[in-house]
């Protein structure tokens, strides 16, 4: 007998999986928070004979160097792997035993050159479960330009290896096996998941266009590489930390919760030229801030955002949260790289504007108040997806995705007054903190974002609706 366990993580939308059969455990994929993992081999009387890594991750720091030093297990890479720490490099088609099952090594390059997939045999030899990564997901498969090389493999090189992967390491298996992939809707690691984390590989075969069984090789390879947004900045850098190691959580989470009172707070930013990072609800924020800080709420997608427009991962981190939600905060952070908290402010902006300190704010407000000032001449930015925006927006908007903020602030007037939203509220707070910083100080937020004006009696021709993208 065995047992799989999917422990899902929203947040990075991220699958790790904890395998035991017969007093021993594997766990593929671990999260940089080990502790968890260790309880519950400690709970479950099992010993850890093996951690599996299905490659090198780049949208999050893996747990596999903290969970081998406090368990001992090793660490198994699939072939090709190169790491600067002790690890077993496995050859293709080997297997290693876990009790009574046998998790056998499938190389299967294209997403990156070492990617792996792992195949759980039970112990009557019936092929079971394939631990996939990024080499499949449910409705899609791995973007293959994370592990390209200037002018030695392109996206489209990669992308060939994936197609031979799929077709002679993964389509020869059999209906019934059950697909557990590294990721699920809202990661960056792919264009098109499914919102199952779960599902078997018949139904995949049915639903998935990369496994069309009258694609040919050229077809997969312009279908996965066009449409390719950008990979966030911190993606190479979680790779290198995936690869050569880092400091234990414990120690990042011991320096980031470190209470600062208002006037230590201010000193830490001096000194260190910290990035003041408050994390409240975006209309908690928009009230009263301290100038120059950036809202990144925690209840959103926070660490994949904070990764994709903080460029530096070293960067020191000074943090206002919502009361107790430091040591999440600091965990989040860690979990994409951003080892560099130095502290909260203790008592939050209540106690920094008790002490007198300048504040700022944002001027939010609702859809309604937005329909009774709108005509087509105001100035209006929609920071949603591309995709998203071409789905339906007001046509007098123009697009300018979160993600590419930076890049694109000539657009933005600085010396009138202008509107943003994105769909929810969320990351438009995100955006109007980071031109606030910048000094646009002009700006006016829509709460509720595009789900709201939508519900408005703005004349339907504003918006653009097409039957398919």
């Amino acid at each position: 007998m065995f047992n799989i366990e999917q422990i899902y993580t929203g947040c990075l939308s991220q699958g790790a999986y904890y395998v035991t059969s017969n007093g021993e455990a594997a766990i593929i994929d671990p999260l940089r928070e080990v502790q968890q993992y260790v309880d519950k081999l400690a709970k479950d009387g099992v010993i850890l004979k093996y951690i599996f890594e299905t490659h090198f991750h780049a949208d999050f720091v893996s747990g596999h160097v903290t969970l081998s030093e406090k368990t001992g297990a090793p660490i198994v890479f699939g072939p090709t792997a190169n790491t600067s720490f002790d690890a077993i490099i496995a050859t293709d088609e080997q297997t290693f035993k876990v009790g009574d099952i046998t998790i056998k090594v499938l190389h299967t390059p294209g997403h990156t050159m070492e990617s792996t997939t792992y195949l759980l045999i039970d112990e009557e030899g019936k092929e079971h479960a394939i631990f996939s990564g990024d080499t499949l997901f449910l409705g899609d498969v791995g973007r293959p330009d994370l592990a390209q090389k200037a002018a030695e493999i392109t996206k489209e090189d990669l992308a060939g290896m994936l197609f031979e992967s799929l077709r002679t390491k993964i389509l020869p298996l059999p209906d019934s096996l059950i697909v557990y992939p590294a990721h699920g809707a809202g990661s960056a690691c792919g264009k098109n998941m499914m919102k199952e984390t779960v599902d078997t590989l018949g139904n995949q075969r049915k639903v998935n266009y990369a496994l069309r069984s009258d694609m040919t090789k050229d077809e997969f390879v312009k279908e996965l590489t066009d449409g390719l947004l950008p990979p966030p900045a911190y993606f190479p850098l979680n790779v290198k930390l995936n690869k050569e190691g880092y400091q234990d959580i414990a120690n990042v989470i011991s320096k980031g919760t470190r209470p600062l009172d208002p006037a230590a707070f201010q000193l830490e930013a001096e000194m260190h030229n910290a990035l003041i990072l408050d994390v409240r609800p975006p209309q908690v924020f928009a009230k009263a801030f301290i100038p120059r800080s950036i809202n990144i709420g925690i209840n959103g997608t926070f660490a994949p955002w904070v990764g994709a427009l903080v460029k530096d991962i070293t960067v020191p981190i000074l943090l206002v949260t919502p009361e107790g939600r430091e040591e999440e905060v600091v965990t989040r952070l860690s979990r994409v790289g951003f080892d560099n908290a130095l502290g909260y402010l203790n008592g939050g902006v209540e106690a920094w504007i008790k002490e007198g300190k300048e504040i700022d704010e944002i001027e939010s407000i609702s859809a309604t108040e937005f329909e009774s000032r709108f005509d087509d001449s105001l100035p209006l930015f929609d920071v949603r997806r591309e995709t998203e925006y071409l789905s339906e927006h007001l046509l007098s908007a123009k697009n300018i995705p979160l993600s590419n903020l930076n890049d694109h602030l000539a657009m933005l007037p600085k010396e009138q007054t202008f509107y943003i939203h994105c769909a929810g509220g969320y990351r438009s707070m995100i955006a109007a903190s980071i031109l606030k910083s910048r000094g646009y100080h002009n700006i006016i937020d829509i709460a509720g974002g595009y789900g709201s004006l939508s519900k408005t009696n703005i004349k339907a021709s504003d918006f653009v609706c097409p039957t398919t993208l």
